[in-house]
């Protein structure tokens, strides 16, 4: 059970660390924005569900599915506007951007207290993804912790694939290896980094749709996230793909193996120390590209 626990907070975390490894790793922004981003696809999600049983009730078994595909494009055109409205303006000053994302973060949680008040809020699931299974008479595992790894899995591999087998994703690879001769060949750099971020930013609100089925969602709930995922994200290794995923891994069952044997804050501490002395060994992170500067 320890070891799906550490599976369910792994799938959590590599949502989101996949979102932010795209806009930290690929254009080296610092989004502190980004657990907003998670809270505002799953504030699509309470949405989409208060509606369906207002207005479409006889949907209710099939709208989860819609509703991720929505989470998605409703965070990924929000990154897309943040990203042209301000990101854009504050390339090569990392502090400005620091600043900005957190100003950002701010404003997004008050217009979510506005909106939808400020306790959590929960949609209603369709009850395929309610209940469990049990393989053995000692273990219990939930149906909707088992539809998150899946979800998880689907994504990671959809991620690999437009990273390393479609034009954009070529794109996307060559302005952050060679920025000025990706331009010199007739890429357009500027729209790249429009559609990274808010790429980034869509996978964050898939992460946000999937964080419904197994927490509440409140206007802070993105901010607790955030600094794991900075944490996996320079973990693994900044530009890799399959760092961020074993970084993720070794990081959730660190922290669920630990948290059984010691106190809860003293198993993330450990976990904690562990990481910053590996760090200290291998700055550049578990499995770091080579990018030329």
């Amino acid at each position: 059970m320890q070891g799906f626990a550490g599976l369910s907070l792994f799938s959590v975390l590599l949502l989101m660390a996949l979102g932010l490894a795209i806009i930290f790793g690929q254009m080296g922004v610092v989004n502190l924005a980004h657990g907003e981003f998670m809270a505002l696809g799953a504030y699509t999600v309470y949405l989409c569900s208060s509606l369906v049983h207002t207005y479409a009730p006889a949907l209710a078994g099939s709208y989860f599915v819609f509703a991720i595909i929505i989470a998605f494009l409703v965070a990924g055109t929000a990154g897309y506007l943040a990203e042209w409205g301000l990101i854009r303006h504050l390339y090569k000053r990392p502090l400005d951007t620091l600043l900005a994302t957190w100003g950002l973060s701010l404003i997004m949680q008050q217009g979510f207290r506005l909106t939808f008040g400020a306790r959590e809020v929960t949609p209603v699931l369709p009850e395929w993804l309610m209940g469990s299974f049990k393989p053995t008479d000692s273990i219990d595992i939930p149906i909707n912790g088992v539809f998150v790894m899946g979800l998880t899995l689907l994504l990671t591999l959809a991620v690999w694939t437009f990273m390393y087998r479609s034009r954009l994703g070529l794109r996307m690879r060559a302005t952050v290896q060679n920025r000025t001769m990706s331009g010199a060949v007739g890429i357009n750099t500027g729209l790249v980094d429009r559609l990274t971020f808010a790429l980034g930013c869509g996978i964050a609100g898939v992460a946000g749709a999937a964080f419904t089925t197994i927490g509440s969602t409140g206007p802070d709930s993105g901010s607790r996230y955030i600094v794991d995922t900075f944490l996996v994200v320079v973990f693994g290794g900044t530009s890799s793909l399959f760092g961020t995923i074993a970084s993720a891994f070794g990081i959730a069952q660190g922290q669920s193996i630990a948290g059984f044997f010691l106190e809860g804050t003293m198993g993330k501490v450990a976990v904690l120390l562990g990481i910053v002395f590996i760090l200290m060994l291998r700055p550049q992170g578990l499995f770091a590209n080579k990018v030329r500067s």
